[in-house]
């Protein structure tokens, strides 16, 4: 039956897409969305990234590394060692122990380095999947199962934290920072509503319903190439676009733009890990 559903979904989608062969004048946009929105509610009753989650958690629970440590015994997302409940949608927060602000992903690596003492340079030689890659790095998995434990919860950085206000606003100024050989900057497409890039409706980042947008669902099975991905793939892959050298991989620049975005969704409710265009 979910089969059925998914192929009704499919097709209702595929209704959408002939919508290409219209002029852009004569898209109902407003429709079109609403038919994807469909097609995605259909697929995350069955979204791959079911896998993934269950793949970390044999990661998280796992004695693992040169140090022989599993992450549930070692690892302090914010809420003491091995607890996850929520720990997702506090992040990002500032850890004492390592003296930084860090996002979820950040500070999962932060653990397998100093925990269990995997090489950081190992971990980011190549920390995304590709579509040519038949998983996706234990880091995705690992990433995915603790961002199933915030589901269902608000999202909540802690902006009292003078610490955490601080790379809030650096992330601010990264969003509108203007450079690259196109003089673009983050706000230059998601700095304003009703933006759209063909049929792609592009949040206005500076208002909580476009911030929540941009980070709600991560990390996500993506259907383009199909492939488990998370945010700090998403917000390296904006820079790419705007042709700006890539960032370091888990960089503080990174954190700060994930900071602001995340902060400006404080209170909604997470849903994810969910599934993307």
């Amino acid at each position: 039956m979910k089969t059925l559903r998914t192929l009704g979904a499919l097709c209702a989608f595929a209704v959408a897409g002939s919508l290409g062969a219209q002029t852009t004048d004569e898209i109902d946009h407003a429709k079109a969305a609403k038919e994807f929105e469909k097609f995605r509610a259909e697929m995350e009753d069955s979204n791959p990234a079911e896998l993934n989650e269950l793949k970390g958690e044999e990661l998280w629970k796992a004695k693992r590394g040169p140090k022989n440590v599993s992450l549930a015994q070692s690892c302090d997302l914010g809420l003491g060692i091995g607890k996850l409940e929520g720990a997702y949608v506090q992040m990002p927060r500032y850890f004492q122990d390592a003296d930084a602000v860090m996002d979820a992903e950040r500070r999962i690596v932060w653990c397998m380095v100093e925990k269990q003492g995997f090489k950081f340079e190992d971990i980011a030689k190549k920390p995304f999947q590709s579509a040519n890659d038949a998983s996706a790095p234990d880091i995705t998995n690992l990433v995915m199962y603790v961002a199933g434990h915030s589901r269902g919860k608000p999202f909540a950085v802690n902006l009292q934290d003078p610490k955490v206000r601080e790379i809030y606003e650096i992330g601010k100024e990264v969003a509108h920072y203007r450079a690259g050989p196109y003089d673009f900057a983050c706000s230059t497409c998601h700095g304003s509503d009703g933006k759209r890039i063909r049929m792609q409706d592009l949040p206005n980042i500076n208002s909580k319903e476009g911030a929540t947008k941009a980070v709600m669902g991560w990390p996500a099975w993506r259907m383009t190439g199909g492939v488990a991905l998370t945010l700090q793939w998403r917000m390296n892959d904006c820079f790419r676009q705007q042709r700006f050298p890539e960032p370091k991989y888990v960089s503080d620049t990174v954190t700060a733009l994930l900071t602001y975005l995340t902060a400006n969704a404080n209170g909604v409710i997470y849903k994810g890990p969910g599934i993307k265009r």
